[in-house]
C-alpha cells in the first residue's frame, strides 16, 4: 500500500467515516471570507475542497486559495485542478508547487467549457483529459518523472482523487471511465450531487469492485428557488420533485427566522437519513457536503448522521 501523505487518506484507510466540505474562491483578492468559511467547516470536516473556476468563471487560483486555507485556517485542502485551462506543462508545474507548499490532496477533472463561463471567448486547452491527469500525478509520485520521463528533483507527495456522476445516463459509460481512472491509480472518488438514495446505491454497487473509497456528494439547498436553478442550469444533477416539495413546504411560513429553521431541519433530516441508510446498505467511505454559502448546514447534517448511526448501534 502506498504511503498516506494526508489526513484525509489516513482517516479513510483507518476505517473512519469521513466528511468533506467545499469552499469556492471568488473573483477577488480578499481571502478573509474564504478563511472564515474554512475555519467554520473545519469543525466538522476532515478536509475541504477548494474549487477551480467552477462553471468556467475566472476566480482566485484554487492552488493559492488551498495554501491560504491550510496556512491561515488550519484546514486540510483538496485542491481541485481542471484540464480546461492548463496544458501538461502548467499542470506539472502546479503539482510541483502544490507538493512543495504542503498541499497533499488534488481532485482532477476536465472542467466546464469556457463558452459556459464569464469569459466565453477564452480558448480551452484540454491537453490532457482527467484520466491522463491521474496518470501524470502517479508518474510524479511513484516514478519521480513527468509524463515525458523527465526526472523530478525531490519527492512529490500528493494523493489524487477523481469525480464521478451517479446521475449519468447511461451510467455504464461513466462507470467505464471510472474503471480506467482506478486502473491508472486514482485514490478516491467524490461524486456529483445526489438527491436520490436509489441512484446512489446503484452507483456504489457499480464501482464497488474498483477498490477505491467513495465519498458520495450531497447538495443541501437553502431555498426551493436555488434548488430549481440547480436542476435547470447545472449539468449532471437531478433534483427530485420530492425534495423540491419538501423545501416549498418548509418555506410556507411568514416569519423568516422560522422559515430558515424549518429549511435547515428539513435538509438535516433528508440528507442525514439518506447518508445513514447508505452507510447501512453500501460500502461508503464518507460524504462530501457541498454547502457553499450554506456552511451552517454541514455540521447539522454530519451530527444528524452520527446520531442516527449511534441509535442503530444501540
Amino acid at each position: 500500500m502506498r504511503e498516506a501523505f494526508s489526513r484525509l487518506i489516513s482517516e479513510i484507510r483507518s476505517g473512519k467515516f469521513v466528511y468533506t466540505g467545499e469552499i469556492a474562491p471568488g473573483k477577488t483578492t480578499r481571502v478573509e471570507t474564504l478563511i472564515e468559511s474554512a475555519k467554520a467547516l473545519g469543525r466538522h470536516v476532515v478536509a475541504c475542497n477548494v474549487t477551480d473556476n467552477p462553471r468556467a468563471r475566472a476566480n482566485m487560483s484554487s492552488l493559492a486559495a488551498s495554501i491560504a486555507v491550510q496556512e491561515r485556517a488550519g484546514v486540510e485542502a483538496i485542491c481541485q485542478m481542471t484540464a480546461r485551462d492548463r496544458n501538461r506543462i502548467a499542470l506539472t508545474s502546479d503539482l510541483l508547487g502544490a507538493s512543495a507548499l504542503g498541499v497533499r490532496n488534488v481532485l482532477v477533472m476536465s472542467g466546464d467549457h469556457p463558452s459556459l463561463g464569464d469569459n466565453p471567448s477564452a480558448m480551452p486547452v484540454y491537453d490532457l483529459d482527467s484520466a491522463q491527469m491521474v496518470e501524470l500525478v502517479r508518474r510524479m509520485v511513484d516514478d519521480g518523472t513527468d509524463l515525458a520521463g523527465n526526472r523530478i528533483d525531490g519527492e512529490v507527495r500528493i494523493h489524487v482523487g477523481v469525480t464521478g456522476n451517479p446521475n449519468a445516463d447511461p451510467l455504464e459509460v461513466e462507470i467505464a471511465k471510472l474503471e480506467r481512472k482506478a486502473q491508472l491509480g486514482a485514490e478516491f472518488i467524490q461524486t456529483q450531487a445526489v438527491f436520490d438514495i436509489e441512484v446512489a446505491e446503484r452507483f456504489l454497487e457499480a464501482v464497488d469492485g474498483f477498490g477505491i473509497p467513495v465519498l458520495i456528494g450531497i447538495l443541501p439547498c437553502r431555498s426551493s428557488r436555488i434548488a430549481e436553478q440547480i436542476a435547470k442550469n447545472v449539468p449532471g444533477i437531478r433534483v427530485p420533485e420530492e425534495y423540491l416539495g419538501m423545501l416549498r413546504g418548509a418555506e410556507d411560513l411568514n416569519d423568516q427566522a422560522s422559515v430558515e429553521e424549518r429549511v435547515d431541519l428539513m435538509n438535516e433530516e433528508y440528507f442525514s437519513g439518506m447518508v445513514s441508510e447508505l452507510r447501512r446498505t453500501a460500502r461508503l467511505a464518507g460524504v462530501h457536503i457541498m454547502g457553499v454559502a450554506y456552511g451552517r448546514i454541514v455540521g447539522r447534517i454530519a451530527d444528524g448522521v452520527e446520531r442516527k448511526m449511534s441509535c442503530r448501534v444501540r
